[in-house]
């Protein structure tokens, strides 16, 4: 493990003076690969920095307890000791879980899609609540919201929404989300007070660059046709809404949320590129393990992965059996206990298999 801790303070090393080079910095595309590089390793090097500290200041300190010493200074010495081995195993922990291999998508910004899915109006109603925590769970973090496509319903809710979330480790954040998410409550139309379960699903899709998903104008089929409101109601005369069908691979993004075809057109673009992105990388990890599974579920969206029940005022996370609650408070954005939950589940999985084959 040393080694490669070695290795890595070695190479942030190198990375740092390499953005200090001339040449670098007149490459816009190499000085972007290696900030991004150095920004990767910049909190393993940190933490190892402390480590190293921590492991002198303690042989220190068992140095000096073979001194001669009086009975004050042995006992301060004593808890000094005491205090750096723990501090010491602590670090020795996270230094584990920073060597674990990084999903690669980790720092990329994300596209959600959420679509109201069994439950007619009340899952549409349930699919506007999720957009709603998201949002809020973003501005809690600094992250940039955009709506990309949104196709709402004459209630308040939403049959389906598309918006990016911008912002470093944004997908290492959300992609636990992807999956079927469950509503038990008593929706408002409901006279007998019985309560309806619902669906919405989620799906986390992590935005690819130009550099990485091309798009040959060949493959791609554009209509145009008038923007809709809720309902069906003309709200746009002009053919601004664009409707982009990826050819090779059957997939259709519309967006008609701007005024402008070119922006729209733009957007369409964007989740296009995050499909094929995801479709690719689908493909290349059925090839590679057939029966892959992920850690914390498969991501897939028919598969359910939380409920919301509101009577009770409870979420339950079925991948791990976590259940709070604060259902008033989740649903404000307030979901960090949850995801930190599931990247701790996923870190020790992690560790198992690496113990296991090691």
């Amino acid at each position: 493990m040393f080694e490669r801790l070695s290795a890595v303070e070695e190479r942030y090393e190198e990375v740092t003076n390499l953005l200090c080079d001339p040449d670098v910095i007149s490459d816009t595309k190499r000085l972007r690969e290696l900030s991004k590089e150095q920004s990767s390793l910049e909190e393993t090097v940190t933490v190892y920095r402390e480590y190293k500290l921590v492991v002198s200041q303690y042989e220190d300190a068992k140095a000096m307890q073979e001194e001669k010493l009086d009975d004050e200074m042995r006992e301060m010495v004593k808890m000094e000791i005491a205090e750096l081995a723990k501090r010491k195993e602590q670090l020795e922990d996270r230094l584990k879980i920073l060597l674990l291999p990084k999903d690669p998508n980790d720092d990329k910004n994300v596209i959600v899609e959420i679509r109201g899915a069994a439950g007619g109006d009340e899952a549409a109603l349930f699919a506007s609540d999720l957009f709603r925590m998201y949002t809020r769970y973003a501005e809690r973090h600094g992250f940039k919201v955009e709506v990309l496509e949104a196709n709402p319903t004459d209630i308040g809710g939403y049959k389906e929404i598309v918006f990016s979330v911008s912002g470093r480790g944004a997908y290492s954040k959300l992609k636990f989300e992807s999956g079927a998410h469950r509503v038990q409550r008593i929706p408002a139309t409901e006279s007998g007070g019985r309560i309806h379960t619902s669906t919405s699903t989620v799906l986390v899709l992590p935005e690819a660059e130009d550099v990485e998903v091309e798009i040959n104008e060949k493959d791609i089929r554009i209509d145009t046709f008038c923007s809709s409101g809720a309902g069906g109601q003309s709200v746009n005369t002009t053919k601004s809404a664009v409707r982009v069908t990826h050819i090779p691979t059957g997939i259709v993004v519309s967006c008609q949320d701007e005024k402008s075809q070119h922006s729209n057109k733009d957007k369409a673009l964007r989740v296009l590129r995050a499909r094929l992105y995801d479709y690719h990388m689908q493909q290349q990890m059925a090839e590679q393990d057939a029966t892959r599974k992920s850690l914390v579920g498969t991501g897939d969206r028919s598969e359910r992965i939380r409920t919301y029940n509101f009577p009770q005022s409870r979420v339950t996370d079925h991948r791990i059996g976590l259940t709070l609650h604060r259902l008033e408070a989740i649903l404000e954005g307030e979901i960090d206990e949850v995801i930190e939950n599931l990247m701790l589940h996923e870190q020790t999985e992690q560790l198992k298999s690496h113990a296991h084959t090691a």
